[in-house]
């Protein structure tokens, strides 16, 4: 079909006759950013831009989680770092521009939820939209007849009963010809739309400022060492912004013993762990001493604070004396396990009391084995057989430069290879009790950790063991709880409450009888409309029929 000759896309309109904006001003300008910002596309792509802004706070080392890490990253990255340390790449939770984003984000979604919470109210408070004239054009537009001897208003009346009972919202109408009832329900859809993106608010604002109340430390203790809840006990502590170290309770816990079963009756799953449990002594302030446990996914929780149980491997216990006898250096020394049989990686730094500073890299070997290539391995994660080597470096420890250095790692650049496999004189190797002479005369070392039972190939609990534990003190655990419940039954809700509204009309019919109208409409997707209507419409007439009078016959004179 062709269109008239002066339609508007018919031809180019007369010069000078273009339509022309009025300009916005400030205040238009305002209300235009205000509008944008407040929208729930933007919420969306701000949400999307704060998870996108979190990920270089994963690739490089925050200064407020692992200072020594940037300290490393930058001596290993010179050119690259000063680039990162200007964008703020160290401290992206704290950067202007992360702190941008969510603020944005926190304004947007506050100014999202306030109108549409009002609107929300108003729309509770309003009765039900009147019937359309012609409900043909709806969704699931079906009618039926009334029984005999029901009128309009009857029909309605009992449509209204019908409704209320479904949990809708209904309100009559009448006009001289026909009756009318207008329901409608599924306002919570927009309820638990408006606690979604609350809650959403209340998550960000306890995330944000909520978790600056409390902190997180580490601290590994091997058997039978206490650690004390004080500032200078834990090994590392990330405090949060507002928090005040003063807040600490001063509780001790003792690390009595550490168990770990290992599957050995399935052969796919050989030497796999089971189950590991931290047995503990807990002495909170003022009070009696209480055992305890702690396990994986299971926190100790006492003095205000969540222990997880991080991490675990073998701590031997290593002597280095001077070529006099005279202890220079012993303690029980974390090895970081490797590999899921536990072959461990330790470093001994002995920095006084010998004629040169010494260090030495160990390797330790649960249940030791041999490659072909004549490397050690452990082939058991259990004490079958355990085997120590180290090997022994001289020279400067870097610990006289006032820069802090991992007590895990050793830089053997600048020291002198005393027995490694490719100096003259090999590693030294020793089992529990063993002892041997460090070269050049400085001295001996032994590993220590006999038991009565090792001579007779028994080594179990020979080898104290180490756990690594995440102290946690978060005050708004209950807030985040809450919130995130409310998050989930919110969405939950949104999603799958329909709202919908429903219509039934009951009009008089020139030979008496009562024509009835059912129809329905969705706001969204709604598949089960149809099937509520025609449902409506069956309970409705089947409601009529069993109150409808009953005519009786009349008897012939």
């Amino acid at each position: 079909m062709s269109r008239p000759s002066d339609h508007i896309d018919s031809a180019p309109a007369p010069a000078g006759d273009g339509v022309t904006q009025p300009k916005l001003g400030f205040v238009g300008t305002l209300r235009w950013f205000w509008r944008q910002l407040t929208s729930m596309r933007t919420a969306l792509f701000l949400l999307l831009l704060l998870a996108i802004a979190a990920v270089p706070g994963s690739l490089v080392p925050q200064r407020s989680s692992d200072p020594n890490g940037v300290t490393q990253y930058f001596t290993d990255n010179p050119d690259l770092a000063p680039v990162l340390d200007k964008i703020q790449a160290f401290d992206v939770y704290s950067s202007a521009w992360f702190s941008s984003i969510y603020l944005l984000l926190f304004v947007s979604l506050i100014g999202c939820v306030i109108p549409r919470t009002k609107h929300h109210l108003q729309a509770l408070r309003a009765k039900p939209p009147k019937t359309p004239a012609r409900l043909g054009r709806l969704a699931g537009f079906t009618t039926r007849t009334a029984p005999a001897g029901t009128d309009a208003a009857t029909a309605v009346a009992s449509a209204r009963t019908v409704l209320k009972q479904g949990r809708y919202r209904v309100a009559l109408f009448e006009s001289p010809t026909e009756f009318s009832v207008s329901a409608e329900r599924g306002y919570l859809r927009e309820t638990g739309n408006l606690v979604f993106h609350s809650a959403l608010v209340g998550l960000l604002v306890v995330v944000g400022f909520g978790s600056g109340f409390g902190f997180s430390g580490q601290r590994v203790l091997v058997e039978g060492q206490t650690f004390v809840n004080t500032l200078l006990a834990y090994d590392s502590f990330n405090p949060g912004r507002f928090f005040d170290d003063t807040e600490l309770d001063p509780y001790t816990l003792t690390l009595d013993d550490f168990t770990v079963s290992y599957e050995t009756a399935n052969l796919e799953a050989f030497g796999q762990p089971v189950d590991f449990t931290a047995g503990v002594t807990v002495t909170p302030r003022g009070g009696e001493a209480e055992p305890g446990a702690v396990r994986v996914n299971d926190p100790l929780r006492t003095g205000g604070t969540s222990v997880y149980l991080l991490g675990n491997g073998y701590a031997p216990t290593i002597t280095v004396k001077d070529p006099e006898g005279t202890v220079v250096f012993t303690d029980s020394v974390p090895f970081l396990p490797q590999d899921a049989n536990l072959t461990s990686l330790g470093i001994v730094k002995v920095p006084d009391g010998l004629a040169e500073q010494v260090g030495l890299v160990g390797f330790f070997y649960p249940t030791q084995d041999e490659s072909s290539t004549g490397s050690y391995f452990s082939s058991f994660p259990d004490l079958e057989y355990p085997v120590l080597t180290l090997n022994v470096y001289a020279g400067d420890l870097g610990l006289d430069e006032g820069v802090p250095t991992s007590v895990y790692s050793l830089d053997t650049d600048s020291m002198e290879p005393l027995a490694t496999r490719t100096s003259d004189i090999q590693p030294l190797e020793l089992k529990p009790g063993e002892t041997q002479e460090l070269p050049n005369g400085l001295g001996s070392v032994t590993f220590e950790n006999a038991t009565p039972d090792a001579a007779a190939g028994d080594f179990s609990g020979s080898v104290p063991r180490f756990a690594s534990f995440d102290i946690h003190h978060d005050p708004t655990q209950g807030w985040v709880l809450l919130f995130a419940v409310l998050v989930l039954g919110g969405l939950l809700t949104s999603l799958f409450v329909p709202r919908r509204r429903l219509w039934v009309k009951a009009i008089d019919q020139a030979d008496g009888s009562v024509r009835l109208e059912y129809a329905g409409l969705a706001r969204g997707e709604d598949p089960a409309l149809e099937s509520a209507v025609t449902a409506l419409a069956d309970r409705h007439i089947a409601l009529l029929e069993r109150s409808a009078p009953v005519v009786s016959p009349i008897e012939p004179a």
